[in-house]
């Protein structure tokens, strides 16, 4: 397995998916269920299978990604050989930008001492898709962009 198996909420959502997969295979609702009572290990292959086919389907699709802590937000635009980061750090220690307090404090303190902006740009490796998991295993999250775009806007000017 590349990636990690889907939880039971998103198999849930995607079961549609899930059956056209299956019937891709030839596998019908009755040899399903059959499968998973005397070959559980095949089964459990079967969803690995589907897992990484989803998450391809997903990491292909990605264009940004958000990480937020306390003090810092990591903002990534995904390029077809690299990524681009822009990275707001918040030096008031007493600041938590992950409370909705904080990130207004953020959306109105943006130009202030208080916060310090750097930019970086990383080649992908041979494995994008990877790559781009591994960011997500961290803790990110693919979004629209909107922030990206706010602070790059800022950072152009």
């Amino acid at each position: 397995m590349k990636y990690t198996r889907l939880t039971k909420e998103q198999f849930e959502e995607l079961h549609p998916e899930f059956i056209n997969f299956l019937a891709t295979q030839s596998i019908t609702a009755e040899e399903w269920a059959a499968i998973k009572e005397k070959q559980p290990e095949v089964a459990e292959q079967e969803l690995d299978v589907f897992s990484d086919l989803v998450w391809e389907g997903v990491l292909q699709k990605a264009e940004y990604l958000e990480n937020m802590s306390p003090l810092q937000l990591f903002l990534f635009r995904i390029a077809e050989t690299e990524m681009k980061l822009i990275a707001v750090k918040v030096t008031d220690e007493t600041k938590d930008i992950t409370t909705a307090e904080g990130y207004r404090w953020l959306q109105e303190n943006f130009a202030s001492d208080e916060v310090e902006f750097y930019t970086a740009t990383k080649a992908f490796s041979e494995d994008k898709n990877a790559d781009i998991f591994a960011l997500i295993q961290q803790g990110a999250i693919i979004t629209k962009g909107e922030l990206y775009r706010f602070f790059e806007d800022i950072l152009n000017k």
